[in-house]
């Protein structure tokens, strides 16, 4: 074997002249530090390894000095329940009764512009490999998308990828998919948003982490072949923003890496496979390889062990020939774990991975050195501290200005924007909400997704969040949910991120289960734009601080720059998730009003004119401006209480959140998820269009049965909830009647709330 290989012969110290690192992304001061770091020039792929492990993707260096935030906020007491936070591939959460739960969120933003299927097939396949990698097996995906404008022809070419390829990979590996979102917003036209949930179960024991430790023990990379797919992924597709031509038309980018290949049907066998050896107690360490390939998953290992390690590439079962060292420690290629095993394992665990067909290949040791080598046809072409690469990437305290137009923006209210006043415009503008695409359904997406695959799911369909049983015995369940609202974050992104957290929180409250943690995906424009930046801090600062007053910790989460064409960045989007457990999955609360004539419904919550931001103002105003409303983190607490003892104790039979069309349109989804009439009779004196309209947060819905309205209305009362009775049930009439204002049947409503996305892509609805 011989020494180090300055193969960048080409390389030049002429900063005019065009430079390898460069190209792959890096700066020319960081280059020089990677100079220094090795005392020498790097080899080829050495660079390929700081450029991908240096990258906006992998090494949050603009985000980094904001994100410490999270920590510094969270209490010893949130972190109690906390097995597994932020640093690791996915957070865990102890849920009680020896179970635990491991879920995230990440994003695959331009891989899914530039490659719609197998862009967002690859974001459903790696998040699921996070999961698995806690020692999870993986039990639910979520979704969140945003889009440009329904009617845009490159909507029409991106989203129907898009869905197939959630769909797709999600339903082949057996994963229902309990929820999600869907957003259309012209910010997001060549731009689309990818944001997909994984969520998988384990006892508290079989908890893994990432490390590589013990000197002598072996590295094992199983599941697919290495190939050339995926290259440069991280370092120049997802951190650099999309140019523009002449006439202000997205172009792809100059040098465009290939989009990831997925195959769901390999990640099902490797799920059931990593699932054996754990059974089997045959790993030490495991990571997962996504982005940054093997790169990262060897940095990653190394630098989190006690020791170095030492890699042999020759040994990785590649499906192309003749590619680089470089390459094939860059390469995206999918369905592939790394894992960390003792020699007197390996054979087992080789056995393992042959019952389940699945190749497996000893590439190297941990050793008892500080230094991370990796040699190719015998020569050693890295040699370098694993913590520079994976822990010690160039961390930029970014200009951050609020923009000169902020002031402006909230100053433009919706207060002299003209208010439907009669019955009759009254009843056009609920119309026009509930079918626009804005509101309208998305059945059209979410019916080309296995729900209930697996047997285990009791919500998802038409619910604020999805509801799975972990425990057959107990009855134990989850609830999950992810928001997000551009418009109210671009309005003032501190107060945006902490709405995105109470509507989470709240639609996980109203199914009667109790929120415990936190997960989210920052997706923004470009980090170089100071207005940008000051959006990110506000809003890191509102999801910390509201995480802080709920009590409930982040436990890891995704930040997505660079989500801008050409000069225009996207709605600032702060995803949020909130999991949430319930003791018994039998007593949840349903969104659906139920088929017994008669039960009341209440309305919880105090109703503001607030109207700025709100869909209404985009739908009959095409307008944005103002102030969010506002939000009360202390009584969302208050509330979700409500919600869970309400559950508990048979007080209502449905219940759903008041968030984006304000009560008209969930008193809407309500009927019509259950089939069932409704007559809304208003409190006296209320201005009819706050209260249909509205979008005041802090705020919902729910059924109550006759027998238990005294009793509901008294404990409302004693712990002096704020509350008004706006309607009955009326499952015989058809009808959705505003007492004094207007009345639709609801075969209307279904028609136009229902009937908007097939026109629009061509699809006879259902």
């Amino acid at each position: 074997m011989t020494s180090h290989v300055d193969s960048i012969s080409h390389a030049s110290d002429t900063p005019e002249l065009a430079q390898p690192w460069a190209e792959l992304g890096l700066k020319e001061d960081e280059y020089a530090r990677i100079r220094e770091i090795l005392g020498r020039r790097p080899t080829d792929a050495e660079l390929a390894m700081y450029s991908v492990m240096w990258s906006e993707h992998c090494s949050y260096k603009s985000s980094k000095v904001h994100l410490k935030y999270f920590g510094e906020t969270t209490t010893d007491e949130m972190r109690s329940s906390m097995l597994a936070g932020i640093g690791e591939n996915a957070g865990v959460v102890d849920i009680g009764g020896g179970w635990a739960v491991t879920f995230k969120v990440e994003s695959h933003n331009h891989p899914s512009y530039i490659e719609p299927y197998q862009g967002a097939a690859t974001g459903v396949g790696g998040i699921i490999r996070d999961i698995m990698a806690m020692g999870a097996r993986p039990v639910a995906v979520m979704d969140q998308l945003r889009f440009g404008p329904a009617d845009a022809d490159d909507t029409h070419r991106v989203l129907p990828g898009v869905v197939a390829g959630v769909g797709g990979y999600g339903n082949c590996l057996g994963l229902p998919n309990i929820g999600g979102e869907t957003v259309f917003d012209e910010s997001y036209a060549a731009n689309p948003l990818v944001n997909a949930l994984g969520a998988g179960v384990m006892r508290v024991e079989d908890l893994h982490l990432a490390f590589a430790s013990g000197t002598g023990n072996r590295i094992i990379l199983f599941g697919a072949r290495t190939g050339l797919d995926g290259i440069g992924g991280v370092s120049v597709l997802a951190s650099e923003t999309f140019d523009v031509d002449e006439h202000g038309a997205p172009v792809k980018p100059r040098k465009l890496p290939a989009v990831q290949v997925g195959d769901p049907f390999m990640e099902k066998v490797l799920i059931e496979c990593c699932l054996d050896l754990y059974r089997e107690e045959l790993v030490v360490g495991i990571q997962d390889l996504g982005g940054a390939g093997l790169a990262c998953a060897t940095s990653e290992l190394a630098a989190a062990g006690d020791g170095g390690m030492h890699i042999v590439l020759d040994n990785v079962p590649l499906r192309a020939e003749g590619m680089t060292a470089a390459e094939i420690l860059s390469s995206e290629s999918q369905e592939r774990m790394c894992a960390v095993v003792t020699p007197e394992n390996v054979e087992a665990f080789m056995g393992v991975c042959r019952r389940w067909d699945v190749l497996a290949a000893d590439i190297g040791e941990v050793t008892d050195g500080d230094r991370l080598t990796i040699e190719f046809r015998g020569e050693t072409v890295v040699d370098a501290p694993p913590e520079s690469l994976a822990d010690e990437g160039p961390v930029y305290e970014r200009p951050v200005e609020r923009p000169a137009d902020q002031d402006a923006l909230q100053a433009d209210t919706t207060a002299n924007l003209a208010r439907p006043a009669t019955g009759d415009e009254l009843r056009q503008t609920l119309l026009d909400m509930i079918s626009s695409p804005a509101l309208c359904s998305r059945k059209f997406i979410t019916e080309q997704y296995d729900r209930y695959v697996r047997g285990n799911t009791i919500l998802a369909e038409a619910a604020d969040g999805g509801v799975l049983r972990i425990d057959e015995e107990s009855g134990r369940g989850i609830a999950l949910s992810t928001d997000a609202s551009g418009r109210y974050t671009k309005l003032d992104p501190y107060t945006g991120a902490r709405l995105a957290l109470a509507e989470a929180y709240r639609n996980v409250a109203v199914t009667g289960a109790t929120p415990v943690a936190v997960t989210n995906c920052l997706n923004f424009g470009s980090p170089e734009d100071p207005g940008v930046m000051w959006q990110f801090r506000e809003a890191v600062h509102g999801l910390a601080d509201g995480c802080a007053e709920l009590g409930i910790p982040v436990t890891g989460g995704n930040v997505s720059f660079y989500n801008q064409t050409g000069s225009t960045p996207i709605l600032p989007t702060p995803v949020v998730g909130v999991l949430g457990v319930l003791d018994d999955v039998a007593r949840r609360t349903p969104t659906a009003f139920g088929d017994t004539p008669g039960e009341s419904i209440y309305l919880l919550g105090e109703t503001r004119d607030e109207l700025d931001g709100s869909i209404w103002a985009q739908v009959a105003h095409d307008h944005l401006g103002g102030l969010p409303p506002t939000v009360d983190l202390k009584w969302e607490a208050t509330l979700a209480r409500i919600m869970a003892t309400s559950s508990k104790d048979g007080l209502i039979t449905g219940a759903h959140d008041l968030s984006e069309g304000g009560l008209a349109q969930a008193l809407v989804e309500s009927a019509l998820a259950g089939e069932c009439g409704i007559r809304v009779v208003l409190p006296e004196g209320a201005d009819p269009f706050v209260w249909l309209f509205s979008e005041s947060a802090g705020r919902v819905i729910v059924s109550v049965p006759r027998g238990e309205e005294i009793r509901f209305q008294q404990m409302l009362t004693a712990q002096n909830i704020p509350h008004a009775r706006v309607g009955v049930t009326d499952p015989d009439s058809g009808t959705f009647e505003v007492q004094g204002q207007f009345t639709l049947t609801t075969d209307e409503l279904r028609a136009a709330h229902e009937g908007t996305l097939p026109a629009l892509f061509g699809v006879d609805p259902v």
